[in-house]
């Protein structure tokens, strides 16, 4: 798939919409985390330095079409200037008189912050004409806003159609290192899920056992598919009635060539609590009144030394109940040796979703991964195999 990027396009002069994804978490009127903003930066740097004037469509909560004030862009304007070093203007509206005015003000060196996108209902509709009130207020249209681009809705998609198109440099960024770990990879190629339940990554299982060489199964999903083989897995949470779809996991796997990886020794205990009294057990030899809440040693052992022969990694969720120990152990000592083999440029790594940045964080580890997305629901819908919205409008 080809798009244009900034460097594609002439801005100098020109009013740049910018749809980034500023979604950031606010407590007490306070930006508490600004990692969404601190990505957006090289984008807005770069038009500036072109002699663009960006103006950032962004959405805020879900206000369902409403004039919510305390889902207003404005709170997150303060840590948008901080990070950027510099002012930030704001037009009470995203379309209309007020964005029009802060528009027709701009000169170059300005940015522009539009109020929340979501205030009308046309754009989670993707409706034509508030896509075409929005393109009236600029030149250029640069989407750097990855992690919306799963959804169809007018800042995302529509607009795309109406003027001169571009990714952002997040979205590039994010554009070449999936591409690079799904589209024409490196082999061998790995991959890691995780997570409590395979009913919400079953698209996802299905398009990797076709297109990975090791598919490293842990979690709860990795309960599930035990118990489909006829272990019993005690109290462990697991998924009793997708035990079907699990047999025909492993069946696609085995007729693709995939080798599915699952835990052949468990961290198990009675009680799902900080400093529970645990034990490693083979993964058959789970108590009837015990739980499974990590891989064991073995089974690391046996994880790492894929890495070390595999070229590409992917990584979505976490092999244990990490947030308490000590059942982080495994996801940590996998993620230290993924991040330890591509400091040494033996491997490239790209993780995403929620947990799994969570989890690699608290390892210590994705500071050296080739690449964390901050994409969520895209991040997965892109693994799962299916196209994107806003990544297709992009598209020449």
């Amino acid at each position: 798939m080809a798009w244009k990027t900034l460097d594609d396009m002439d801005l100098d002069g020109k009013v740049v919409l910018t749809r980034v994804d500023i979604n950031v978490p606010v407590e007490n009127g306070q930006v508490t985390d600004d990692t969404r903003i601190q990505r957006i930066l090289p984008t807005i740097r770069d038009i500036l330095e072109a002699g663009g004037m960006p103006v950032l469509l962004a959405h805020f909560g879900r206000p369902k079409g409403q004039r919510v004030p305390e889902m207003s862009l404005s709170v997150v304007r303060p840590a948008l200037e901080a990070a950027l070093g510099s002012p930030v203007k704001f037009a009470e509206d995203c379309i209309g008189g007020p964005a029009k005015k802060a528009v027709a003000g701009l000169e170059k060196g300005d940015v522009l912050l539009l109020e929340n996108t979501r205030f009308h209902e046309g754009e989670t509709t993707n409706d034509g004409s508030f896509a075409a009130s929005l393109a009236a207020l600029g030149n250029v249209y640069c989407n750097d806003a990855f992690s919306a681009a799963h959804r169809a809705h007018a800042s995302t998609e529509a607009l795309a159609h109406l003027l001169p198109a571009c990714a952002g440099r997040l979205m590039q960024a994010e554009l070449t290192a999936l591409e690079t770990a799904l589209g024409d990879p490196e082999r061998p190629l790995v991959a890691v899920v995780g997570g409590a339940k395979i009913s919400t990554k079953l698209d996802l299982l299905g398009n990797l056992v076709e297109k990975v060489d090791h598919l490293v199964i842990g979690g709860g999903m990795a309960n599930t598919f035990l118990a489909a083989q006829d272990i019993d897995v005690g109290k462990s949470l697991a998924e009793h009635d997708m035990a079907d779809t699990a047999r025909e996991v492993l069946d696609k796997a085995d007729e693709k060539g995939c080798k599915i990886v699952l835990p052949s020794d468990v961290v198990v205990a009675r009680e799902f609590a900080a400093g529970a009294e645990h034990q490693v057990v083979a993964a058959d030899a789970c108590p009837p009144d015990a739980m499974i809440l990590d891989a064991g040693p073995e089974t690391v052992e046996r994880i790492t030394d894929i890495f070390e022969r595999a070229k590409t990694l992917i990584w979505n969720g976490p092999l244990g109940a990490f947030e308490i120990e000590p059942f982080g152990a495994a996801t940590n000592a996998a993620a230290k040796k993924a991040a330890q083999l591509s400091a040494e440029g033996k491997l490239i790594s790209v993780a995403g979703g929620g947990d799994t940045v969570a989890a690699l964080n608290k390892a210590d580890a994705a500071k050296d991964f080739t690449y964390i997305s901050t994409a969520g629901g895209a991040f997965l819908e892109w693994m799962e195999g299916k196209d994107l919205p806003g990544v297709i409008a992009l598209s020449d």
